[in-house]
């Protein structure tokens, strides 16, 4: 079964955060990862989970999406990361 990177992402340097995807993105895509969505416009129904932005990652496996996240190569871009965000994520396998 697919396993799914869900990021709640909140941009704070936009020009550093475009530096970050230029370098994760042909990483997340060497380890099988692929973009299924990225929000434009979020309308929160319930709750009180207002997210700044939302994007999703699909891999072949669970395990896939766990090795790239935890892999050497993706872990030494997650500083670059935090320099231009502030979020959360979580790993989801699909049914």
């Amino acid at each position: 079964m697919a396993g799914y990177l869900v990021f709640d992402i909140e941009i704070t340097d936009p020009e550093a955060w475009d530096e970050y995807r230029a370098v994760a993105g042909p990483v997340m895509e060497a380890a099988g990862g692929r973009f299924v969505m990225a929000s434009r416009r979020i309308e929160p129904l319930e709750g009180d989970w207002t997210p700044a932005s939302l994007s999703v990652v699909e891999f072949p496996s669970y395990e896939a999406a766990r090795d790239f996240y935890h892999s050497k190569a993706y872990q030494d871009l997650v500083p670059m990361r935090e320099r231009a965000s502030l979020g959360r994520g979580v790993l989801v396998e699909g049914v």
